[in-house]
């Protein structure tokens, strides 16, 4: 497992209660060793007892010697340094994991993407996305993902190492899709919480998930994903989650916008990385090169950036020409 962040040790804690040996890769060494010491993470999910059989490491090599599954965990800024330093360890038939959803702000690539340009393309790489609190896998509670992955074998491999009592893995092979849907999610919650913070109520609220979900269908089927995907839970379910659970990181800045913080600040308090905050604006430069509309973006983009307040962006987006509602924009 590389990343000791929240998600990884709450996939740390359920792949060892499913049977697995793991061993859960932390980049800072003091936190490798609380973790060791506490047999929980102190700083991302405190209340959660990690299994005996959960051990855990700073030494990259140590954690991926003969390891068959990888699972990447690290957000998406810091995927590429980790996987370059991760890449002489990992075993040729191994299979690659990767739950972060995001996109990498230089290239535009989507993760699944930027592992194969690592890797060289010689491991299969799988990508899990879905409406999934880290803090409610960690507990044990229902959770319903999609693993996608090119090769049937992959996909069926991930659903049957991942599976357990309360996790249920629906297997696809829409990869930019799921992918998309997960990036894309986290820019339409910042715009929600903004719409919560400002206290517009739930017509806006319904409204921004209604027309982000066309936003992320549009990009990722100029992409070449399948619309349906956008419809499941690697699409509508993960923006549902997002844009209304309370323990959503980006409706979290969202709503801080509202009240008027600035952007620095709201990260600054924050344990945990928004990955909307760094998604935004590649979404809207992947959206440019595929000559596709995305307005709530654009208009989130410019909330982050200070160049508007958050109540004159959605005023702007209610003010936009209107038209039918299957048209592109």
């Amino acid at each position: 497992m590389l990343g000791a962040g929240s998600f990884g040790t709450a996939l740390s804690a359920h792949l060892a209660l499913a049977g697995h040996q793991v061993r859960l890769w932390a980049r800072d060494p003091a936190l490798a060793q609380e973790i060791a010491r506490r047999h929980a993470n102190p700083i991302y999910l405190p209340d959660v007892t990690l299994p005996p059989s959960v051990a855990v490491t700073d030494d990259l090599a140590r954690a991926l010697d003969g390891a068959e599954l990888v699972v990447a965990t690290v957000p998406s800024h810091g995927l590429r340094k980790v996987i370059e330093a991760a890449s002489p360890h990992i075993a040729s038939g191994a299979t690659i994991v990767s739950t972060t959803k995001g996109l990498e702000e230089t290239t535009l690539l989507r993760m699944s993407e930027l592992l194969d340009d690592v890797l060289g393309g010689r491991v299969p790489v799988a990508v899990v996305s879905g409406p999934s609190f880290a803090y409610e896998v960690a507990k044990g509670m229902p959770t319903a993902v999609v693993v996608a992955a090119a090769g049937a074998a992959t996909v069926a491999l991930v659903q049957e190492e991942f599976r357990g009592r309360y996790l249920r893995l629906y297997g696809s092979h829409d990869v930019v899709g799921v992918e998309i849907g997960g990036a894309l999610k986290n820019i339409i919650a910042i715009a929600a919480g903004v719409a919560e913070g400002l206290g517009l109520g739930p017509n806006a609220q319904a409204a921004l998930v209604t027309r982000g979900l066309a936003e992320i269908t549009r990009l990722a089927s100029a992409l070449g994903a399948r619309r349906e995907t956008l419809a499941g839970l690697a699409g509508l379910g993960d923006l549902v989650l997002t844009c209304n659970g309370a323990l959503s990181r980006n409706r979290h800045v969202g709503i801080e916008l509202a009240q008027g913080r600035r952007l620095e600040d709201i990260v600054g308090s924050m344990k945990m990385v928004a990955e909307g905050v760094r998604t935004t604006q590649a979404a809207l430069a992947l959206g440019a090169r595929h000559d596709v509309e995305l307005p709530i973006a654009e208009q989130i983009a410019a909330v982050l950036d200070g160049r508007t307040d958050a109540r004159s962006a959605l005023q702007d987006l209610m003010l936009r020409p209107q038209r039918a509602e299957t048209d592109a924009g």
